[in-house]
């Protein structure tokens, strides 16, 4: 049996990685559906798997992709193209990057479908919203990114996948943190850090804008907040340690004091394929270790001293509502303010800290709410920024 599959965000990393996996399976995969904002890279994507449709966000861009689509390939156009796009399959792998992405996880679980969901602003920022559409009969999400499909991996040792009783039997679940390029400094070795240092990171090859977010730790604090949406567990109950081999990709410690432990090589394609596959495994092995080489794993707690992002991201989540959208957005805006030469990297916690002092309590009883405050929380984001310059 095929299954019919739609790949958003199919010009991203995880996009290409996802059709990566697909080519080598066609007998199993079914390609119905390719969307991108406005990459032009569609259009060879578009002729290797004849979708039924292409979502293609940017109006202009559309206007130049839809005459070299191949016949009988539907072109749909504007922001909710993606959207579209996703009810025409059974599993979608949502890899759309930021906000863009919350259109897609909605529509999906509003369909019923299977979500692979490496989108982390749907959970972070419309946590409240994606849960009541995450109820409709049949709705389904498998994380795709490397901590939360370790997780999920380590859930299912105990025959739990849901959320249903799971802080019944869980009590820690601990997300690793690779420490990012400046693992180790203390807060006064980070205060003449430059873009480029920000940039290297160690382990993983990643867009400006994570990678950043890899450098101050706030990935992994919205990654504990998306922790707690998926798995239904207490902020306090998620820890995170520092672990710079990133094999050990997350762990669950039940309540009679075992843990359970997922670990590979970095290799985002395994997560990818298990959510195509899940609950069978894939059969090509992705990031197999080889034990007589991997010598040691060191752990270590981080320094939130050095890294109060961290700390942030955990105030913003237990405060719950549109604390996290408010926290996410005010940091997308510090972080284009450090690429762009205007703060330093010290300063994206100071202006993240002081944004989020700034939060009016907006309740996220809707979409419409949740981009209020992510609107809001730009302002005051920038308002802090430019005050700082003044």
């Amino acid at each position: 049996m095929t299954t019919p599959v739609a790949v958003l965000g199919s010009s991203g990393s995880i996009g290409t990685q996802t059709l990566e996996i697909i080519r080598s399976d066609p007998e199993r995969y079914r390609v119905t559906a390719l969307g991108v904002g406005r990459s032009d890279l569609v259009v060879a994507q578009a002729e290797e798997f004849r979708p039924d449709v292409v979502a293609v966000a940017d109006v202009d861009a559309a206007a130049e992709i839809g005459p070299r689509l191949p016949p009988g390939t539907e072109l749909l156009v504007g922001e909710q193209s993606m959207a579209d796009a996703a009810r025409t399959a059974d599993t979608v792998i949502n890899g759309v990057v930021g906000f863009a992405g919350l259109s897609v996880t909605l529509a999906t679980l509003e369909a019923g479908k299977r979500l692979g969901l490496a989108n982390k602003e749907s959970l972070i920022a419309a946590g409240p919203v994606v849960q009541r559409a995450w109820q409709t009969p049949g709705a389904e999400i498998v994380p795709v990114d490397s901590e939360h499909c370790a997780v999920h991996q380590c859930l299912r040792a105990n025959e739990i996948t849901g959320k249903v009783g799971v802080d019944d039997q869980v009590a820690t679940i601990v997300l690793t943190a690779s420490g990012g390029p400046f693992r180790g400094r203390t807060r006064s070795e980070l205060e003449s850090v430059t873009i480029d240092d920000a940039l290297a990171h160690p382990t993983w090859s990643m867009g400006p804008k994570i990678t950043i977010d890899s450098s101050t730790l706030m990935n992994k604090g919205l990654e504990v907040i998306e922790a707690h949406e998926l798995f239904g567990v207490p902020i306090n109950d998620i820890d995170v340690v520092v672990h710079p081999q990133s094999v050990v990709h997350s762990m669950v410690t039940y309540a009679d004091g075992a843990t359970v432990a997922q670990l590979s090589m970095p290799d985002m394609r395994l997560c990818i394929g298990y959510a195509l596959a899940y609950p069978d495994r894939w059969a090509a092995p992705y990031g197999p270790i080889d034990w007589a080489e991997i010598g040691r794993l060191d752990f270590q707690p981080p320094d939130l001293e050095a890294f109060p992002c961290l700390g942030l991201a955990y105030e913003a989540g237990r405060v719950g509502e549109t604390a996290p959208a408010w926290l996410s957005a005010a940091n997308e805006v510090a972080v284009e303010a450090f690429l762009g030469g205007v703060i330093d990297w010290l300063d994206i916690a100071e202006v993240v800290d002081r944004s989020l002092q700034r939060w009016p309590g907006i309740v996220a009883e809707s979409v419409d709410a949740v981009l209020l405050a992510d609107q809001q929380a730009r302002d005051a984001a920038n308002a802090v920024i430019a005050e700082r310059m003044g």
